[in-house]
Formats: structure tokens, C-alpha cells, sequence
């Protein structure tokens, strides 16, 4: 007995919708309602995919188009020979607790 019967709840029947039958399958009046929604959904769908295709191949043409490889025509100055002086840059960090 099903606990809804036992506690009284529902009484004996348990109400169904009318796009499903007592095994809780499909009917066909749902199949029915959902055929115009799966045709659309599959138009829509496809649509998505192209727009996505086309603005990746877009924009893998475009870095393709303004990537630079070779970078000869650009001037790059030459390393310091020294860095420059900072001071206390050699001195270290003391700790709290040391003493000289």
C-alpha cells in the first residue's frame, strides 16, 4: 500500500496528468505538444552553432592576419652593463633580535 493511501492524503486515487498514463510514460497528446517546440529547437540550435563556427573563424583569421612573428623591424636598446646603484642593496636584512 502506498503511504499516501495509508495516511489517508489523497484517498484512492492518485490524480494523473493528462500528458501521462498510470506508468508515468509519455502519451501521445505530449508527443503531440512538443513537435513544433523540437523543430524550432533544432532550427535555433543550429543557428547558434553557425554563429559560434563563424565568429571562432573570424577571429582566428584576425589573429592570423595582425600576428607578428618576426619582431627585426623593432629596435630593442641594449642591456645595462651595471644595474644601477640602490643603496643598502648589499647590506642584507638584519633580523630583530641580532646585535653587532
Amino acid at each position: 500500500m502506498r503511504p499516501s493511501q495509508r495516511l489517508g492524503i489523497l484517498g484512492n486515487r492518485i490524480p494523473q496528468s493528462s500528458y501521462y498514463d498510470q506508468h508515468n510514460r509519455p502519451a501521445a497528446a505530449l508527443y503531440r505538444a512538443r513537435q513544433p517546440y523540437l523543430v524550432r529547437n533544432a532550427v535555433t540550435g543550429v543557428c547558434i552553432v553557425g554563429f559560434v563556427a563563424a565568429v571562432r573563424g573570424i577571429d582566428t583569421w584576425t589573429i592570423k592576419a595582425i600576428g607578428q612573428d618576426d619582431f627585426s623591424d623593432i629596435a630593442v636598446p641594449d642591456a645595462p652593463a651595471q644595474p644601477p646603484h640602490t643603496p643598502n642593496a648589499s647590506a642584507g636584512v638584519r633580523s630583530a633580535g641580532s646585535a653587532q
